[in-house]
């Protein structure tokens, strides 16, 4: 049984995020950098060690969006790879999909849990769809090093930063007249490769480790108030020198 103390202050955490979030849709804001933050929170508020949004491209082909590092990326891209996983279940079924310990689901998915068990990093998922009017966009899904189920009152709490991050999604052009979803999924996918493409550009230069380049990146374009793929475009075109975006960004 949690301590009052402890109790009251995570739900300081909880009202903290979703003011911060409601703030940030209120004006013109970023897709990717909002996503992000969204799960830097759910893996805060849930006790996960990691966390990443996939979205839905406009074909129906899942691709990711944001993730907490760069080893929650590495799983995901594994099960893309393979076609396989609980957060592809629970893209293709709109509901939550909870995986206590992963090496005991290979009869499941066989090729991704053999991938994955290769680097065992994480032992336990729980996917949680974004869903529109039962149909799902894409999934949060949160990764534990150690095996074991997340308890339901904090499922109850990671359906609700999906839907989060589902409002952030649909929110901005796409609420206008109900129109162009499917442009509202591209622009943010593609706003995720050109990001992809600036942290390369970055590590390459400097050296800094991937998840560390995005740090960069996300602190350089707060700083001098750019939005994130702007930055991101300048410095795969080279409009801008990355070490005087790394020194800027590390001071």
């Amino acid at each position: 049984m949690s301590r009052p103390g402890r109790q009251s202050t995570r739900e300081q955490q909880v009202a903290r995020a979703f003011v911060t979030l409601a703030d940030s849709l209120v004006d013109d804001y970023d897709v990717i950098d909002l996503l992000t933050r969204l799960v830097g929170y759910s893996v805060s508020l849930l006790e996960a060690d990691a966390g990443a949004i996939m979205l839905a491209d406009p074909a129906g082909r899942l691709r990711q969006v944001a993730a907490s590092s760069e080893d929650a990326h590495l799983l995901e891209l594994m099960q893309l790879q393979n076609d396989e996983g609980p957060c592809l279940d629970c893209f293709r079924t709109a509901a939550p999909v909870t995986v206590p310990d992963l090496e005991r689901a290979s009869e499941r998915w066989p090729s991704f849990v053999a991938a994955a068990m290769r680097q065992p990093v994480f032992r336990s998922v729980y996917a949680v769809p974004l869903r529109l009017r039962g149909e799902a966009l894409g999934a949060l899904n949160l990764f534990h090093g150690q095996p074991g189920s997340m308890p339901v009152e904090d499922q109850v709490l990671g359906q609700a930063l999906a839907d989060v991050a589902t409002i952030s999604i649909l929110h901005e052009r796409a609420v206008r007249h109900g129109e162009v979803l499917n442009e509202q999924l591209q622009t943010a996918l593609n706003s995720r490769v050109i990001i992809e493409q600036a942290k390369g550009v970055l590590a390459q230069h400097s050296g800094l480790p991937m998840d560390q380049a995005f740090n960069a990146l996300r602190r350089y374009a707060r700083i001098n108030n750019l939005r994130l793929v702007d930055l991101a475009r300048d410095v795969v075109e080279r409009q801008l020198d990355p070490g005087l975006l790394v020194t800027t960004a590390q001071r």
